[in-house]
């Protein structure tokens, strides 16, 4: 079976850094990235949507976000009706997706996602998928699987795949990213129906999910993350594997709102180099875009 590679820039719109770098990398025909999802609850949500609608080669969707981080800057619900449970006593989204599982109302859940997805087409956008912010519609902090769910039920409505591993192993358990609370018997119970659920509602869905991680020497240096990198996607197994990264542009803007901004400044760096798509291509790896995604699940 072959290997399909989908990179994602998540948080397209975030902050003016984020869609300096992704337009950069959509531009730059020898870099590795493929596909992208912008925030629409942030304040450059409407220039990464001017980049997308002026661009619609390029596989560009809706980063469904109930979760507000940063601890100056934040961001609250685009929903215009009722949005009591989602925000915090300051107004904004919660900071962690357990809180949002804990917190939210169903419904606002799904009046939100609707008003997301909808602000991105008002901007003259046609999503090419969804995917979601910090994972907070997974249900795999508490098991509050009720949200995932809803996402899959509104994705099939629009259409869209959706960014949700096929199959649950050991790389995804392990992963910190992912960083998953629950029992992994529940999890692997459950996956089955969650695939045939998706299956039933024509929504298509990566096999894999494996983010990079940030714990261990690759923090140490760019050089080191690189290495790191390159062995990560060597190991990607057969199927459709989709990984996600940040990038963003070094600006005071940046180090104002994350202390962990280098990350996002190398993840730039290792996608924007033409020695990354060499390397994924040299491996026998194609990269593909979640449109590719969506024929190959037809």
């Amino acid at each position: 079976m072959d290997r399909y590679l989908i990179i994602n820039a998540d948080d397209f719109g975030m902050c003016r850094a984020s869609v300096e770098a992704v337009s950069n990398l959509f531009k730059n025909e020898k870099s590795a990235l493929t596909s992208s999802t912008i925030m629409m609850p942030c304040s450059w949500a409407p220039a990464a949507c001017r980049f997308a609608r002026e661009n619609p080669q390029f596989a560009i969707g809706t980063h469904l976000t109930l979760t507000s981080e940063w601890g100056d800057y934040r961001w609250a619900p685009v929903s215009v009706t009722e949005t009591t449970s989602l925000v915090d006593e300051e107004g904004y989204m919660w900071h962690e997706s357990d809180q949002v599982e804990n917190n939210v109302d169903i419904d606002e859940v799904e009046a939100e996602i609707r008003a997301q997805i909808e602000k991105c087409k008002a901007f003259g956008v046609n999503p090419s998928h969804l995917d979601n912010h910090m994972g907070s519609l997974y249900g795999i902090e508490t098991g509050r699987f009720e949200l995932l769910n809803l996402t899959i039920d509104i994705a099939g409505e629009y259409g869209l795949p959706f960014r949700f591993p096929a199959g649950f192993g050991e790389a995804h358990f392990d992963n910190t990213m992912l960083d998953i609370k629950i029992d992994h018997n529940l999890i692997k119970m459950l996956i089955g129906k969650v695939v045939s659920y998706a299956n039933e509602k024509g929504v298509a869905m990566p096999d894999n999910l494996i983010p990079n991680e940030w714990t261990g020497p690759q923090c140490d240096s760019y050089e080191n993350f690189k290495e790191y990198i390159y062995e990560l996607y060597k190991s990607f197994p057969a199927g459709v594997t989709e990984t996600y990264m940040h990038p963003s542009v070094e600006c005071p803007e940046l180090k104002a709102i994350t202390g962990s901004w280098q990350r996002r400044v190398w993840e730039y760096e290792l996608l924007n180099d033409p020695a990354t798509r060499q390397h994924i291509e040299a491996n026998g790896i194609k990269l593909i875009t979640y449109r590719d995604l969506a024929a190959m699940k037809k």
